[in-house]
């Protein structure tokens, strides 16, 4: 049984496509997928995001016991900032990829992805077991709505009055937004400036509708899943489950610089990763624009031109609103550039292969 967000009514009421998505009814699209995605690239688009997971670290070692759970240095950050990072396995496999938000001296939360959010709490309570520090999963209780496109900014001033053209990226701002209480950050996952509001579950309703009626004069609309998945793509945005994985190190994903080996102490999977640092992988993560209408997916075998010789594996792909064209991620051998295809069905279709990401916003 799919676990609803606070938001559910307000999907139905839109007549949202609702599916199955780690475990939560999520919304997949509302009408057009193209003109939600489009929306977000030209104007503004609207997101319910509550199905991600709120992990709160407290106490005098907090900064330290995330510093030897995690790959990053957490304990580095200022207060109101945040930091993308990763959890590993000893073996330094991937368990998931996060976003550490430092809300005070000694009080982090970690926002984790829907899938994997309990595995994420139940690994760092283990992991801050010698630390004065307690972990608690607070995701119950927040709703995360994120309104994203160069429009957001002038979309979210008409509800609050806090400084957002001083809010960096990367940075966390308690405020209050049309009367309720929030925590402002300035992230993304659409390749677009944007905010993500995270509030109490209660307020998401509330929030939603001042959110829409202040977006309508902008050309805001309500996204599902379908356009924030093609918008990441664009924007080159690993998803866990396809880029990411317990298989892979942030080294084998092209991510080893969130790795800080020159923090102190131990962190877990630091024995792995340590001799991966200066070693390139043997497979690298590019992107793919197919030179036909055929749309690489993922699973998808990426093979010689000449030959058809397996050289690698699609990892995500859909039709560019943007670029008007397929695209791809795919993990291919190192030292390959130029002469590949992928295999649709026994078909090879030729791709180009291009450096991440495909989209980038104009400043």
């Amino acid at each position: 049984m799919s676990r609803p967000t606070p938001l559910r009514g307000v999907h139905e009421a839109l007549g949202a496509t609702l599916t199955d998505f780690a475990g939560w009814l999520m919304p997949l699209r509302y009408g057009s997928e193209s003109a939600e995605h489009n929306a977000v690239r030209q104007a503004a688009g609207l997101f319910d995001l509550s199905h991600m997971g709120e992990i709160f670290v407290t106490g005098p070692q907090a900064g330290q016991a995330l510093d030897h759970a995690l790959v990053g240095y957490i304990s580095a950050l200022e207060p109101g900032r945040a930091r993308y990072t990763m959890i590993v396995d000893p073996r330094g496999g991937v368990l998931d990829d996060l976003i550490v938000y430092r809300l005070a001296d000694e009080e982090f939360m970690v926002v984790a992805n829907a899938s994997n959010y309990p595995r994420v709490a139940a690994e760092l309570t283990e992991r801050a077991g010698t630390f004065d520090a307690a972990v608690e999963d607070r995701s119950e209780r927040y709703a995360l709505v994120a309104v994203q496109g160069p429009k957001a900014r002038a979309i979210l001033g008409e509800l609050t009055e806090a400084d957002l053209d001083n809010l960096k990226y990367y940075a966390g701002l308690p405020a209050t937004v049309a009367g309720r209480e929030a925590l402002i950050a300035r992230t993304g996952y659409t390749g677009e400036d944007g905010f993500e509001l995270f509030v109490a579950a209660q307020d998401a309703e509330p929030l939603w509708a001042a959110l829409t009626k202040a977006g309508e004069p902008y050309g805001l609309l309500p996204a599902g899943l379908s356009a924030r998945d093609t918008l990441r793509l664009e924007a080159g945005m690993p998803l866990y489950g396809n880029e990411l994985s317990a298989e892979l190190t942030p080294f084998d994903a092209g991510l080893g610089r969130v790795v800080r080996f020159d923090k102190p102490g131990d962190f877990v999977g630091r024995q792995a990763l340590e001799p991966l640092k200066d070693v390139p992988p043997t497979r690298r993560l590019v992107g793919l624009i197919a030179t036909g209408r055929r749309v690489p997916r993922h699973g998808y075998p990426v093979v010689l031109s000449d030959g058809g010789a397996v050289v690698g594996e699609v990892t995500s792909g859909a039709p560019s609103q943007t670029l008007g064209r397929p695209i791809a991620m795919a993990y291919v051998d190192n030292d390959l550039s130029t002469g590949l295809a992928v295999d649709i069905r026994g078909s090879h279709e030729p791709v180009e292969v291009v450096e991440l990401p495909f989209y980038r916003r104009k400043k």
